[in-house]
């Protein structure tokens, strides 16, 4: 497997260090890795830019940063203009369109899931990143699916387990009919 990197980045209030967390869980937990979480947010509880940072390997892992992201989540219009550039051409970015305005000559174009409105639609708009999450795992080898879903229904508020069940699903659904499944380059 070697050396994956992964970046997640938006703002306060849209799960941001939460899915890496589900993510980093995942891959040590029940897919038996490794794993490193690192996050870094502003000074205000909601609003602020918002970034976490996961590393995961087959072995222990003894730099705990991100330095070349295989996979770039990206939940608001600051985080997309701040990370987009100096990517690897290999590298996985995955927007939500409702959230950011991608450039119209990025290449490769970022892979895109509506998972704010879909949230909406399914009731709860705070589910937006267990959607992505969800196509996060459809359209890339960063985690087994399975893996990925058990985190999240561990992560969860007791009680709204079959509702983020739902939602995993949701955008897992959607990644397999719309994404493309990719290997993450290893770091």
């Amino acid at each position: 497997m070697g050396i994956k990197e992964i970046r997640i980045a938006g703002f306060g209030g849209q799960g941001v260090v939460l899915s890496g967390q589900i993510v980093g869980q995942a891959a040590s937990i029940y897919d038996d890795g490794f794993s490193t979480l690192t996050q870094n947010y502003g000074p205000e509880a909601r609003g602020g830019s918002c970034t976490t940072e996961v590393v995961i390997s087959d072995e222990p892992i003894g730099y705990p940063y991100v330095q070349n992201p295989g996979v770039l989540i990206i939940l608001s219009q600051e985080a997309y203009d701040k990370y987009r550039n100096g990517l690897s051409s290999e590298a996985l970015m995955i927007i939500d369109p409702d959230m950011v305005k991608p450039d119209p000559s990025q290449t490769p174009a970022p892979l895109a899931i509506p998972a704010t409105r879909m949230a909406r639609e399914l009731g709860r708009v705070v589910v937006a990143n267990i959607i992505t999450l969800g196509f996060l795992v459809a359209v890339s080898d960063i985690v087994s699916p399975e893996a990925l879903k058990n985190s999240v229904l561990t992560s969860v508020p007791k009680g709204t387990e079959e509702f983020n069940a739902k939602a995993f699903e949701t955008g897992y659904s959607y990644g397999l009919e719309q994404g493309k499944r990719s290997e993450v380059p290893d770091g």
